[in-house]
């Protein structure tokens, strides 16, 4: 028998267990993950000592830290991303008739913050509140595919289809839309959600209206996020 390799073995099994707290001594450790690597009798040299446990934890708690750092690189970029796109929208101006608010970033911040007064808790339907018109700084003409196409693949397929849905929603309220966008809309799983940005799309067009900040907005999504893995 590989004695070395069995050591080995039990002391990163070992180090797993006191990392989980799920034995909080060396011995208890070294034990229950000798018995769970093999029934078979272990003689004292197949047995890891209390340093070699406390190695491979190292190395555990080393390897942890680094996932850890590049996880939480990953996650800032992308905030970075939504605030890179969200930034340039400050100096798109709208048409003074449809939108007496002034300029997109004004608007998806009022849409934000009322969705965020009526559903604080849905990350995707506040990321759709607040991303819903990106895609005017980018083309204006065609401002639904402009910004799916730079969303796709940082956020998710849920807030894909609110933020593809929500001005068909608009034209089904104002009665311009046919029968059958009206009837999938309506039976659509996550028709209560789109109604719900619909109307704060609508009503946020409001002069003077006090907002958040787009790193504000940003920061309650990222905070939730984490509260919603946690």
């Amino acid at each position: 028998m590989d004695y070395e390799r069995l050591r080995l073995e039990i002391a990163f099994a070992a180090a797993r267990l006191l990392a989980c707290r799920q034995c909080s001594t060396y011995h208890d450790a070294r034990w229950t993950a000798a018995r769970a690597v093999t029934r078979s009798y272990l003689p004292a040299q197949a047995l890891p000592t209390d340093l070699e446990i406390r190695m491979a934890l190292d190395q555990q708690v080393a390897a942890d830290s680094r996932l850890h750092a590049a996880d939480q690189s990953r996650t800032d970029q992308r905030w970075q991303y939504f605030l890179s796109l969200l930034l340039p929208l400050e100096k798109v101006v709208q048409d003074r008739e449809s939108h007496p608010e002034g300029d997109v970033l004004y608007h998806c911040l009022q849409v934000f913050e009322l969705a965020r007064e009526r559903c604080p808790w849905d990350e995707d339907l506040l990321l759709a509140a607040l991303l819903h018109d990106v895609g005017k700084g980018i083309d204006p003409r065609d401002h639904v595919n402009a910004g799916m196409a730079v969303l796709r693949g940082r956020v998710s397929e849920r807030v894909l289809w609110l933020i593809e849905n929500h001005g068909l929603a608009q034209r089904v309220l104002d009665g311009t839309a046919g029968a059958r966008a009206r009837r999938r809309l309506g039976t659509a799983e996550d028709a209560e959600a789109l109604d719900l940005l619909t109307a704060c799309d609508r009503e946020g067009r409001l002069p003077g209206r006090i907002v958040c900040t787009p790193e504000e907005a940003l920061q309650f999504l990222q905070d939730l996020e984490a509260e919603n893995d946690a």
